[in-house]
């Protein structure tokens, strides 16, 4: 019917004819449009919104596939569709818990996690829920024996956040699910403090520059549980790793391995290759990256990511702005 109504229009009468004709015309053009964009957004679907461009659909279909552990709290789909959450592991124990803000790979021999993965946007940088008044609390979700605040009383170490207090300001029930002991390994103190704590506020620095982040945080046994704390055995990690992946208009991503000891180290020489934590943790990252993206981002040389991430110290950044 509006075709119809357009051809009226065109030969009604010869002084109008061609006053309507382009009337007709700007008509005819906004209707296609409209059809067009009606076309291209039934053509999006959740699976795509993780990273447009970069995931790879073959990946997550795989991933999904794979069954779950029965005691998982993440669906095989959301698996499959969360850009930050690693790959099934092979060969360790891994509990797979969902938190309001992050999610945690739990070893349940180790008492500890294997990895704590979130995504970092930059409107999670920031909030008003502070850290006051919470307390450390053992995961209850978690079977016996598991951790609890008693075994780090007097073990000299910190009870260290993986996915840290200050990026889950942004709601309560994240602020309180960030100091469940599943999300914590036992920590140097000066390294908690200390280098460890200028990373995580480099973190959302970069994430409110950049508009988010997929982050992964977790301990390095390299040669399996050498010591461990409290009655019930928490493993103490000799290291701590943290691989970042921003996906704007160019991928890139980074990774860092920090000693479990005091002392001061500049962040540049922390910087490690991914695939390099990956062959030591046997964690593989970021999956649902298309492979040709992923190789090349994961393969990326210390200097080529110091670079690219502009690696610099925010602490003074966000002390003077009361962050």
């Amino acid at each position: 019917m509006p075709f119809i109504g357009i051809l009226y229009l065109c030969n009604h009468t010869t002084a109008i004819k061609m006053k309507n004709c382009t009337i007709a015309l700007v008509l005819l053009a906004c209707m296609a449009l409209t059809l067009t964009a009606c076309k291209n957004s039934r053509k999006k679907t959740v699976d795509e919104d993780p990273s447009i461009g970069l995931f790879d659909r073959k990946s997550a279909e795989r991933i999904t596939a794979q069954t779950n552990d029965s005691r998982s709290q993440i669906s095989a789909s959301e698996r499959g569709r969360k850009m930050e959450i690693p790959a099934p592991m092979k060969g360790a124990q891994e509990m797979l818990l969902k938190r309001e803000g992050y999610y945690v790979s739990y070893n349940t021999g180790r008492r500890v996690p294997n990895w704590v993965a979130w995504h970092l946007t930059a409107d999670h940088t920031s909030g008003k829920h502070y850290r006051d008044g919470q307390v450390f609390t053992e995961d209850k979700d978690v079977e016996w024996p598991r951790a609890t605040d008693n075994d780090y009383y007097r073990s000299h170490y910190d009870r260290g956040h993986m996915c840290p207090s200050g990026d889950n300001k942004w709601s309560e029930k994240a602020q309180t699910e960030s100091f469940l002991l599943t999300n914590v390994c036992p920590q140097n103190h000066a390294l908690n403090k200390g280098d460890w704590n200028d990373l995580e506020i480099q973190c959302r620095y970069w994430a409110k520059r950049m508009g988010d982040l997929y982050i992964v945080a977790g301990p390095i046994f390299y040669n399996g549980v050498r010591k461990t704390v409290g009655k019930n055995k928490v493993a103490v990690p000799d290291a701590f790793f943290k691989v970042i992946l921003s996906d704007g208009r160019k991928a890139k991503a980074i990774g860092f391995v920090y000693p479990n000891q005091g002392g001061h180290q500049d962040m540049d020489r922390c910087v490690s290759p991914v695939d390099e934590i990956e062959r030591v943790t046997g964690i593989d990252f970021f999956p649902l990256l298309d492979d040709r993206v992923e190789d090349v981002v994961e393969a990326a040389s210390n200097k080529r990511m110091i670079d690219e991430w502009n690696i610099e110290k925010a602490v003074e950044y966000y002390n003077n702005k009361n962050y």
